[in-house]
């Protein structure tokens, strides 16, 4: 298993939580997704490491912007 931290630009509420969660859920291989609404970090555990552009891609789909690099 893989575990990554992405910093997530734009979430407010449990609604904005359900939404990237729901989107990254999607993803091929996503086992887990956990929000931590107050500091914007989204800590992704998967099978294999995700393409980068594919979590991005999920998050913009959302409604909300992947900045930085990963966080760990």
């Amino acid at each position: 298993m893989v575990q990554k931290v992405y910093d997530v630009k734009g979430m407010t509420c449990a609604h904005c939580v359900q939404a990237v969660s729901s989107e990254l859920n999607g993803l091929p291989g996503v086992k887990e997704v956990q929000v931590d609404l107050p500091s914007g970090k989204v800590t992704v555990t998967s099978e294999q490491a995700l393409d980068r552009a594919a979590v991005a891609a999920a998050v913009d789909e959302a409604g909300y912007e992947l900045v930085g690099g990963e966080a760990q």
